[in-house]
């Protein structure tokens, strides 16, 4: 029943990663988000909340290959360490490793990118659940105009206080839904979100094909550009669905393991790991049947770079038929999207806690919960009272953000990657015997190679991607 929280979790995790998270802090990524791109909104916001699809088709059909030949085999390597440990990340590699061996180290590494995460990510769920409230409650009317649509985001941005607001509520409701366990917290309330966000991702999707625009938005979504291939590289595209194959399945940092210590046998990880997978690329796809017919239907060219989620979808929304309900209901989804991330990331901390320190849940989740409160305040002052600091021109979000994407989530997958195939660590054998335990799809014994030598020089080359600006 574990897998439900799986499947859940990277269902909702992946449409907001899909539309706002991809390479973050590369200001020359040709798919990215930045606040910056919202001159109308104020430039001091820095690398974020921008969308430049300029390649949106290339894009799509190169993630779904690295979620195959990448996401696969290192999502089921985190998964085989929980399910065989049954404990979280630094107890996981300590039943594992050979004797005297420091893998565990990694461990540590893995909690200080949850943390991490957490302390930007939380924010931006409140971000979301702020624009749910904001459309439901009329903030957003019909015929308001761009500068007025785009006054709410800067108005947003330059408040701490409603952003602390709106931060706390998502924090305070995901540790509470963490207190009451895998069962009775994040099972019932993931199964609820899975219904919801099912039918929402259908209803808002009819809605954006039956726009007058919407083939043409089609097109320029699933109909790939050989042209713009040529102009932005397509080596460029491929590292950079490598690297968002990575994050959107939260690979490296220990989330999905400790989701994989509470699952049976009863099925074999290639398998889960395919559903899985299956569901986050349904889910983009969907997404982008979303987003780009509303944006040609609506004359807004998606390669010009506004802030796609915070300026030109309400923008979009305050001048369509019924666009109140229709934004009321697409951040509902967003914060679907959001929370269920949230609840899983911050269940990973809490266990984490109880393992090392031998805590209650309700001990560790009072700690968890301040330490985010105190935690999430930079990212949020880096918007206002601290927009100022910057560090070699990245503001607080960015090198958080920078440190956990382009760092410690490759560099985890390199290390769970050699852990699962070297003599050095667990080696393939226990790897591979803990993955086709179960009913299913096994992997074959002739995937060591790949596994051993192909997928670590992958895992490298995204690694160092993120280190080589891109023009």
């Amino acid at each position: 029943m574990y897998i439900n929280i799986l499947y859940n979790y990277n269902v909702f995790c992946l449409l907001g990663d899909y539309l706002w998270k991809e390479k973050i802090l590369n200001p020359n990524s040709d798919l990215y988000l930045s606040a910056q791109a919202v001159q109308s909104v104020s430039a001091k916001y820095g690398d974020f909340l921008m969308l430049q699809v300029r390649t949106a088709a290339e894009y799509l059909y190169s993630f779904t290959c690295c979620s195959v030949i990448m996401g696969i085999p290192v999502l089921t390597m985190e998964l085989a360490i929980g399910r065989a440990s049954k404990k979280s990340a630094v107890l996981a590699y300590k039943k594992l490793e050979k004797p005297k061996s420091k893998w565990h180290i990694h461990g540590w590494f893995c909690i200080l990118g949850c943390y991490l995460l957490m302390m930007y990510y939380t924010p931006v769920s409140g971000w979301m659940l702020s624009y749910f409230f904001k459309f439901a409650t009329g903030t957003f009317e019909s015929g308001m105009t761009a500068e007025q649509v785009g006054n709410v985001f800067s108005n947003l941005m330059s408040n701490p206080v409603e952003m602390i607001i709106w931060m706390a509520v998502m924090a305070i409701a995901g540790f509470f839904v963490c207190s009451k366990g895998i069962q009775n917290g994040i099972e019932k309330v993931s199964k609820v979100m899975m219904i919801l966000l099912l039918a929402l991702i259908v209803i808002l999707a009819i809605n954006s094909l039956t726009l007058s625009g919407a083939a043409e938005g089609i097109k320029f979504y699933l109909v790939p550009d050989l042209e713009k291939v040529q102009s932005i590289g397509i080596g460029h595209i491929i590292t950079s669905a490598m690297s968002q194959a990575f994050f959107t399945l939260s690979l490296g940092i220990a989330s999905m393991e400790i989701l994989g210590s509470y699952m049976t046998r009863e099925k074999t990880l290639p398998s889960e790991s395919i559903k899985i997978c299956i569901l986050d690329t349904f889910v983009a796809i969907t997404a982008g049947l979303i987003i780009f017919p509303a944006c040609f239907s609506y004359g807004v060219e998606p390669n010009q770079g506004p802030a796609l989620i915070f300026v030109t979808l309400p923008n979009v929304f305050v001048n369509m038929a019924g666009g109140r309900i229709w934004g009321t209901l697409f951040f509902m989804f967003m914060t679907f999207a959001c929370f269920s991330t949230v609840i899983a990331v911050f269940e990973n901390l809490i266990s984490f806690c109880i393992d090392m320190f031998n805590m209650s849940r309700t001990k560790s989740v009072i700690i968890n919960a301040i330490i985010m409160l105190i935690g999430c305040l930079p990212c949020i002052f880096g918007f206002n009272l601290l927009s100022g600091f910057n560090i070699l021109g990245k503001g607080v979000l960015d090198i958080e953000d920078f440190a956990v994407s382009n760092i410690l989530l490759p560099v985890g997958a390199f290390l769970y990657s050699l852990f699962c195939s070297t003599k050095f660590g667990w080696g393939f054998d226990g790897y591979l015997n803990e993955c086709n335990q179960g009913e299913g799809i096994k992997f074959p014994r002739f995937f060591k190679p790949y596994i051993k030598y192909v997928l670590p020089v992958l895992v490298l080359i995204v690694f160092i991607s993120g280190f080589i600006p891109q023009g």
